[in-house]
């Protein structure tokens, strides 16, 4: 099998990250759009979540990653314990994450369930597949919030549907490619099918924001749930 080569070259991000909230355990911080998670192997794409918030928080470590092109809410653990327990609850499923997306046309249904399989494949990299036979479980729920039309750069009108969308699983592009498979994809995505539509190829970002995390506290043991409102 040949080896997985990256040329992706991230383009500068100018935004700043949010802080939200800190104490001596974590932080919540709003990522911008267009901000690497972790900094690539590709010495061009050094600037990151990560590259940015280690200095000025020594030994802070990633707990979970969003795309690049994904924006919203991160917990950011600045020490090893940290670290490790908010990781048992990502792994265990206990963190509820909530993500706003626009999709691209009107969902029939005002709620349901993607139950697909995601596997990775070199031959298609970066791009994921949906395959029942080679995949790992991949689980998602949505809720339409509301269905409109929205006006594009070049001025046409764009059937969209605003939703939020319920990962039960943590797949990579998980969202975006069951977005596809219900034959509404985000927004904005330029690899599930979220640039096809007439007028969507001016689209500024990917349409899908982290916007809520309902987690328990590792030190204090207190439910936490933040809320990051969605800038679209």
């Amino acid at each position: 099998m040949s080896p997985i080569v990256d040329n992706f070259v991230a383009p500068p991000c100018a935004d700043q990250i949010e802080m939200l909230y800190q104490d001596e355990d974590l932080l919540l911080i709003n990522k911008p759009s267009g901000l690497l998670s972790l900094s690539g192997k590709n010495p061009q794409n050094l600037d990151s979540v990560h590259y940015r918030l280690v200095k000025d928080f020594p030994g802070c470590t990633l707990v979970h990653r969003l795309d690049f092109g994904t924006s919203g809410l991160m917990v950011i653990a600045r020490n090893k314990a940290i670290n490790a327990a908010l990781c048992r609850q990502f792994s265990e499923r206990s963190v509820t994450k909530i993500y706003s997306a626009l999709l691209c046309g009107h969902l029939l249904n005002d709620e349901g369930v993607i139950d697909a399989a995601i596997a990775k494949d070199p031959a298609l990299f970066p791009l994921m597949s949906i395959c029942a036979i080679n995949g790992k479980p991949a689980r998602s729920r949505y809720q339409v919030v509301e269905r409109f039309m929205r006006e594009q750069e070049d001025g046409r009108m764009l059937p969209v549907t605003r939703v939020q969308l319920f990962p039960e699983t943590g797949r990579t592009h998980q969202l975006r490619i069951h977005c596809q498979q219900l034959g509404h994809p985000i927004l904005g995505c330029d690899l599930y099918s979220g640039l096809t539509l007439p007028g969507t190829e001016r689209t500024p970002r990917l349409m899908l924001h982290a916007s809520e995390l309902h987690f328990v506290h590792p030190a204090s043991q207190e439910a936490t749930v933040a809320r990051n409102a969605s800038p679209f």
